[in-house]
This record gives C-alpha cells, sequence and structure tokens, in this order.
C-alpha cells in the first residue's frame, strides 16, 4: 500500500517540523498552484536545511501552505542567482 500525507494533517507537521521555508506574497499562490520556487521568492529557510530534506511552507504571516522538499542547502541557496530553483513542490 502506498503512504499519502494529506494536507488535513498539515497543522500537525507544521508543529512538529524541523525545516520550515518561508515564501514571499508574490509567490504564495504560484506555490499552491504546483510551481517550483525560485530563490527569488524565497522569504526565509531555517538554518543549516540539507539538500533533499522535506520542508513545510509557510506564507510570511506564519500560515502553512503546503509540503516540499529542498533543492539545495541553506548555504548554496544563499549563493544561487535569483532564478535558482530552491524548493521543489511535492
Amino acid at each position: 500500500k502506498k503512504f499519502h500525507i494529506l494536507i488535513t494533517c498539515l497543522p500537525l507537521l507544521s508543529e512538529f517540523c524541523e525545516f520550515k521555508v518561508w515564501l514571499k506574497p508574490s509567490q504564495e499562490m504560484s506555490f499552491l498552484y504546483g510551481n517550483h520556487i525560485l530563490k527569488a521568492g524565497l522569504g526565509r529557510i531555517t538554518e543549516n536545511t540539507p539538500q533533499n530534506t522535506g520542508v513545510v511552507v509557510y506564507n510570511m504571516a506564519g500560515t502553512p501552505l503546503g509540503v516540499g522538499g529542498t533543492a539545495r542547502n541553506t548555504q548554496e541557496a544563499r549563493k544561487a542567482g535569483p532564478t535558482g530553483i530552491i524548493l521543489l513542490h511535492q
């Protein structure tokens, strides 16, 4: 059987997650429509987030929007250009 995480468990996941990403207001709808997030749309990222790690995605007001995976770690994300993909939508 397959294991599925549904959006209804998002408040529980956000409470206990270790790594978080915050999006700028201009990128919220883009993420919700299923697009990946570029560095230009990244508001904040938790320190020492490793590459290929699951994260909970928040808007800048702190409301959880969904889950994603990091395409780069925190240090690489800071050095990336504005068009580099930082967060993969899942």
